[in-house]
């Protein structure tokens, strides 16, 4: 194969510095085996790369067009020694992150073009689940990372960074007679939460609730707040949703924050990003978290 690794590197290196001289000191080589090399691939190719007529070699049309071919070839080789030797560093083979639907909109893909700047040859998987489907998938060895809000609870199997907040607020259509009702003068109480048809985002397992979003006593469940959203617009129930998500509804009235007499309608939480304790952070899952909560977790393990 003419092209080989050698004669890539002492190619291009005679074309960066216009002689076989210089190319030479850049190669730290000898003169004559920066001229053998090119003499020989010419041979191979059966093709003239410089003509050397002049005080110095000039590259014929024929070396001006197989350029950027070895450029990037020299590149994606380049490429090559780096993530093997990153994967001899820890590298995963696969970064698999799972993040809850809601906040596929936080700005997460920041940190993974650093990532992929760096490591160009690392695979990356992104699945969205319900937020308890993240943490079973993240704690099964399905997803070494999980982007999800804060639980209820410290989980002592779970490391995590924060990385942004958000606040969840309850919504309604304006259509939604609760809400007519409300704005003809009557008010908005907790009593109405229980008794109105609520549209909750949960697993899909059941069993798995999250009580502070979980009031009224008839409930309709989804695992997307896609889903949640089209039902809580079609006047079906009132919901819990990130505020930031719904934020062109709100701003363009298809929706209301519900305002009530005797409570609060806004909840706080953070954003984290979670790791199982049991099984050691890889190198890309570390500085994905490094890179977007602007830190390094304190114990991988």
């Amino acid at each position: 194969m003419p092209f080989d690794d050698n004669a890539v590197a002492v190619f291009l290196a005679v074309l960066d510095h216009g002689s076989f001289s210089a190319a030479a000191r850049s190669l730290g080589r000898v003169p004559s085996a920066v001229s053998m090399a090119i003499a020989q691939l010419e041979a191979e190719l059966d093709l003239p790369l410089f003509d050397r007529r002049g005080r110095e070699p000039k590259p014929t049309a024929a070396a001006l067009s197989l350029a950027p071919q070895a450029r990037l070839l020299a590149a994606q080789r380049q490429q090559l020694q780096v993530h093997a030797l990153a994967l001899t560093q820890g590298l995963e083979d696969i970064l698999t992150i799972a993040i809850a639907p809601e906040l596929l909109a936080v700005p997460w893909n920041t940190a993974l073009a650093e990532l992929a700047a760096e490591h160009p040859l690392l695979e990356v998987e992104v699945l969205a689940a319900p937020q308890a489907d993240a943490l079973a998938m993240l704690h099964d060895g399905r997803a070494h990372l999980a982007l999800v809000f804060e639980r209820p609870g410290i989980d002592g199997r779970e490391g995590f960074q924060e990385v942004a907040s958000d606040v969840h607020v309850a919504v309604i259509s304006p259509r939604h007679p609760v809400w007519q009702e409300a704005e003809a003068g009557t008010g908005l109480r907790e009593a109405q939460l229980l008794s109105t048809r609520q549209i909750v985002v949960a697993s899909r397992d059941r069993s798995v609730v999250d009580p502070r979003f979980v009031l009224a006593r008839h409930r309709w469940r989804t695992d997307t707040p896609v889903a949640a959203l089209s039902l809580i617009l079609a006047g079906l129930g009132w919901g819990w949703l990130p505020r930031n998500y719904i934020r062109p509804q709100l701003e363009r009235g298809e929706l209301v924050e519900m305002r009530f007499e005797n409570l609060s309608n806004e909840l706080q939480l953070w954003v984290d990003v979670v790791w199982s304790k049991s099984r050691p952070l890889g190198l890309a899952a570390r500085k994905f978290v490094e890179r977007i909560g602007g830190a390094a977790p304190s114990s991988p393990v």
